[in-house]
């Protein structure tokens, strides 16, 4: 039998320009307000490099997922066509990916949020403040908040606000004469060349790029999703990009590459030096930033595990819910309690590191997918990327993996290690199971 693409039951009135902006509301986030230091420490200076690299290699891979979301528009995203292209050991083991990525993120931006941004109004223990905050978050996703699109739109607004301010304030230094634009050519560190320390920041600037895979989930509410859905991908992802090189020309010109890697709040630091805005102001910016970043990642991380928990891949327990919210109380207090542990043990740079190693296995098994699945012909027009660029995708994340540092390792396997064993024994369960019923 014919596998025929079914019926959608969701209406297509979502326009270009409103999946452009969804998608930029999903890539322009937190991370580079908390990164930015620690990517110019591992490139060296010129922190405008290694995020222009990093937007080159997301294209790569968005360009599968440019495929694969116009081709199966009411897939589950990246574990869907992992199962379809290798069967179900795989998709268990990439969608498990998706949601320890999920969960070391959360745990990053809670330190983000305990850092330099939150020092310029109160001093509180570093421990402290991420049990505190994940806690209020834990309780925000019990509840039962739901993110309305208006909220969406206001958080972008702030957070590519902030940005923005940052590189006029740059380049108002600049333009006074003030700043050190030789800063822009410096790479290469004292352990590293420039090419190495490039990789070694580009490794923690892909991190600034993550969320443009979750956007698959609105390819089938697109009007055109074959046409519309690979435009907003490519255009938001240029534009972030566009914004992220902006905010490192701004960093590296304005503060030297000492200070930045110093502060927990880099771009903090780069506002104070240029002037003209009150730091307490451009704090709120990034805290809410990071904030909304932590919260949205949490409402995603304990909705896998309880879906996960449902279909009987995860402990049944996961799927217990709040009585009268009918929130997924369970899963919001084990992957919250992991997102602590996380952050208690390891530092921002290490978590960022470990989620880009999680995500990178998760992309490399997306370009070979969409290869493989060629040969699965639908009854619809889709995109088609050209074959070299999954190609160069594979590649490019197989050369980010060789830059992971041991630390980052130390992490990831571990993590790595348990999806991989859970896969096996769902496999296990799911091939035994019919014959157990008879």
């Amino acid at each position: 039998m014919t596998d025929q693409l079914p019926a959608p039951t969701l209406k297509r009135e979502v326009t270009t320009l409103a999946l452009f902006l969804f998608i930029l509301g999903d890539v322009l986030g937190a991370g580079v307000y908390v990164l930015v230091g620690n990517v110019a420490a591992a490139s060296g200076g010129a922190v405008w490099v290694p995020l222009l690299l990093a937007l080159v290699l997301a294209l790569l891979t968005a360009g599968s997922y440019a495929e694969l979301a116009t081709k199966y528009p009411r897939a589950g995203g990246s574990s869907h066509y992992a199962k379809r292209a290798f069967g179900p050991f795989f998709g268990f083991f990439v969608g498990f990916c998706m949601l320890a990525a999920g969960i070391v993120s959360v745990g990053a931006l809670s330190l983000g949020f305990a850092g330099d941004y939150l020092s310029e109004f109160v001093t509180l223990p570093i421990p402290l403040t991420v049990i505190a905050f994940l806690a209020i978050l834990a309780a925000l996703n019990a509840y039962g908040i739901k993110q309305s699109m208006w909220a969406n739109v206001v958080a972008t607004v702030i957070e590519v606000g902030g940005l923005l301010l940052v590189i006029m304030l740059g380049f108002m230094v600049m333009a006074r004469g003030d700043g050190d634009l030789a800063r822009l050519t410096q790479l290469g560190t004292a352990e590293n060349g420039p090419v190495l320390a490039v990789l070694a920041g580009t490794v923690l600037a892909y991190y600034s790029y993550v969320g443009f895979e979750t956007s698959v989930n609105v390819a089938e509410e697109a009007k055109n999703p074959s046409r519309s859905y690979p435009v907003a991908l490519f255009g938001a992802l240029s534009v972030a990009g566009m914004v992220y090189v902006g905010v490192g020309v701004a960093a590296s010109a304005v503060l030297p590459t000492d200070e930045l890697a110093a502060s927990s709040g880099p771009l903090l630091e780069v506002v104070r030096e240029a002037g003209g805005v009150p730091p307490v102001l451009f704090s709120v910016i990034a805290l809410i930033a990071v904030a909304n970043g932590a919260l949205l990642t949490g409402i995603m991380s304990s909705r896998l595990a309880y879906g996960m928990s449902r279909d009987g891949l995860l402990p049944r327990f996961l799927s217990r819910l709040l009585p009268k919210r009918r929130t997924p109380i369970m899963a919001i207090l084990s992957t919250v309690a992991l997102s602590i542990i996380l952050a208690l043990i390891g530092s921002i740079e290490v978590l960022a590191s470990t989620l880009v190693l999680l995500l990178l296995v998760v992309f490399i098994t997306v370009n070979i997918a969409v290869l493989k699945l060629r040969r699965d012909n639908v009854p619809h027009k889709h995109f088609r990327v050209p074959s070299a660029l999954p190609v160069l995708g594979v590649a490019t994340c197989a050369l980010l993996v060789t830059q992971i540092e041991p630390e980052t390792w130390l992490f990831g396997l571990p993590l790595l290690g348990v999806g991989l064993i859970l896969a096996t024994v769902a496999h296990l369960r799911a091939n035994r199971g019919p014959k157990g019923r008879r």
